[in-house]
Parts: structure tokens; sequence; C-alpha cells
């Protein structure tokens, strides 16, 4: 396995390597990341796209992208493997080392193995049920488990997945919206603070860098819904777990030109202050990552997005997103090499400067 992970020093490196403007990095976490990142959800369970996605990543990284996000369920474990195997070939012809590249992972659903011809309620039995991993009752009815001994477990196979000795950020994956339709917000709670311990003893013992929370919901509803969470009460939570050195440094969400929510509802609170959770993350030094930067392709068509900066819809996308305070990078899903090369054009080009986007939004929302 490989050992190691990301530096100050390394990303440091890949940044004056790559040749790519440093504007186009952010710094957070005393790490040099790129303000764009390769996504590896979607795709079919098969030997064709486990190659198409380990060329993306491969392709992505000598692109100037050192930021590789995927899951332990994305395509039953298939992605995980395509990426440690990217990272692995990388590493062995000297493109890159490990401590120049952040790899994040989510654990949280329940998956089968696509390398593995059952369905999955056979592969749960056999996996976890029989050696005492999971017990009736720890899996809600949309297929989630956050119970220590099934994370633990999901942890170690997601090294072993992507062939490394520690990965840099691992999320908890949608929680509250895989728990909430079977448990209490106030059982939620409890079972994240036992996460919480669960990961501050996974770092300990060099497993994990950061944790995080992947989410679709909880930052951008409102107070009202029972899905809601306070990222104030949450980065308090981690503070009373792990001090004020604790690993929680990230939060994963849903924001593009549609779903806007992140940026522009002020559904969170910060010192008693009225915040969106882009403001917050902010204030509270959490760093944040978004999903669906094209909504699976549906931005893309000619005028569904409002045009700015003479830039083509995939790259205007992806401008709006990475500039926008608070957004340490969108991640794009891509497998086909045109679409990686389109994609990343935009690391030719630096990011809107604050003012101007200010201008833009207010453009955009008069």
């Amino acid at each position: 396995m490989i050992s190691g992970f990301a530096t100050t020093e390394g990303t440091t490196n890949f940044v004056q390597n790559s040749g790519i403007n440093y504007l186009n990095f952010n710094k957070f976490a005393d790490l040099f990341l790129s303000n764009v990142g390769i996504g590896t959800y979607l795709g079919d369970s098969d030997n064709k796209t486990d190659e198409l996605v380990k060329n993306a990543v491969k392709q992505s990284v000598l692109s100037g992208v050192n930021v590789i996000d995927t899951a332990i369920n994305y395509r039953a474990q298939k992605a995980e493997r395509s990426v440690g195997k990217a990272i692995s070939e990388l590493i062995a012809e000297k493109k890159i080392t490990r401590d120049q590249i952040f790899v994040s992972s989510k654990n949280g659903y329940v998956t089968n193995d696509g390398d593995i011809q059952e369905d999955l309620m056979q592969y749960v039995i056999r996996e976890l049920g029989k050696p005492g991993i999971v017990k009736e009752g720890d899996i809600t009815s949309g297929y989630h488990c956050m119970t220590t001994p099934y994370l633990s477990d999901q942890l170690d196979r997601s090294l072993k997945n992507l062939d490394l000795e520690c990965i840099d950020l691992m999320y908890l994956h949608n929680g509250i919206e895989g728990q909430i339709k079977d448990i209490s917000k106030e059982q939620f709670l409890e079972k994240l603070k036992s996460v919480f311990e669960l990961y501050e003893q996974k770092r300990d013992e060099g497993k994990i860098k950061f944790y995080g929370m992947a989410t679709w919901e909880c930052f951008r509803v409102g107070t009202e819904n029972p899905q809601y969470l306070s990222l104030e009460n949450i980065v308090e939570m981690a503070k009373k777990i792990g001090g004020n050195d604790h690993g929680f440094k990230f939060i994963q969400l849903p924001f593009n030109m549609n779903y806007d929510q992140a940026l522009l509802a002020k559904n969170q609170s910060v010192q008693n202050k009225p915040v969106s959770i882009l403001e917050s993350t902010v204030t509270l030094d959490v760093g944040v990552f978004t999903s669906v930067p094209f909504m699976q392709g549906r931005l893309l068509s000619p005028g569904v997005m409002p045009e700015f900066n003479e830039l083509k819809p995939s790259l205007r996308a992806l401008q709006f997103i990475r500039s926008s305070p608070g957004v340490l990078a969108p991640l794009v899903g891509q497998k086909l090499p045109e679409h990686v090369s389109e994609n990343l054009e935009i690391m030719n080009i630096p990011p809107i400067n604050n003012d101007d986007f200010l201008a833009l939004v207010k453009k955009l929302t008069s």
C-alpha cells in the first residue's frame, strides 16, 4: 500500500510542477488544492468504465488537478479501485508523489462489490452480517448505516480499494439524509458524536488526515426542515471531541447556477448572525467542495445558464462555482478524454476576483 498523505511541501511542489497559474489553487489546511477536482460518481460497474475512470483521473492530474473525490458505494467499490490504480500508475511512472495529491472518499451507504456477481443482500449477509459487523436494525430504510463497527470496516475496505495507507479526507456520506426517516434528530446527533469520536481515533491511527460531511440537503434547507443541521453546532461538537486541533475541516454539498442556496440562502447562524452556508464556512474555517456542477449535464444545454465572459457552458458553470467565496473546488465527474480536455480548459483561466464576482451575482439576480 502507498504510504503518505498530502502535505504543504508536496502540494507546493505540485503547483510549481504543474505550469498552472497559482491563482487556480486555494490554500486551505496548509495545503495547496486545485480549484477544480475530479469526481468519480457515475458509470457502470464494468471493466470498460474502470479503464475510462482510471485514465480520466490520470489525465486530470497531469492537467493540474490534485483533488480526487470518490466513495465506496460509487460503482459498487469499483470507483475507488479505479482511483487507486490511477494513483499507483502515476507514482510508478514518477509523474507525481503521494504527498502532492489530496484524496477524499465517503462511507455510510451500504454497497455490494461490483467485482463479485451476487446481489446486495447476499453480499451484506455474507460480508457484514455473519461476521457481526452489522446487526439487525443497523441499516436504515435508505440503505444507510453509521454504526462505528460498520464505518470502521468500510474505512479499511476503502484503504484497500485505493491501495493507500492514509486517506486525506473521509466524509460521512449523506448522514442525516440517509437516517432521518428512521430516527429522531436527537438520536442522529448522538450517532454523529460517536462517528466523530471514531474518526478522531482513525486520525490517531494514521488512517485518515481529516474528516467531514458529504451532504445533499442539510446545509441548504431551512431551519424548519427535519434534515436541517447547524454547521456552527457541528464544529462545536468536533471541538469538544477533538479539541482545537480536531479533524472536522470539510463539507461537500450541491452547488451550481441552479442550486444556488449555498450562496444565497441565509439559513445558517454564526455568532447569532444569519448567514449563508458558504459565509458560515469562511468564519468557521471549514473547506467546501461542491457536487453536481453541471446537474449531470442538464445545465450545459443552450440557453439554460446566463452567459458571461464569453465562456462555453461547461467553463461558465465551473467559473461561477469556483469563484464563489468559500468554495475550494467544484468536483467534476468526467470519463471521456475529450470531456476532461474541454472541462480542464478552465485551468488556463484564473477565477473571477471577489469584486467582479459580486457584480456578476448582482447582475444575475437582479
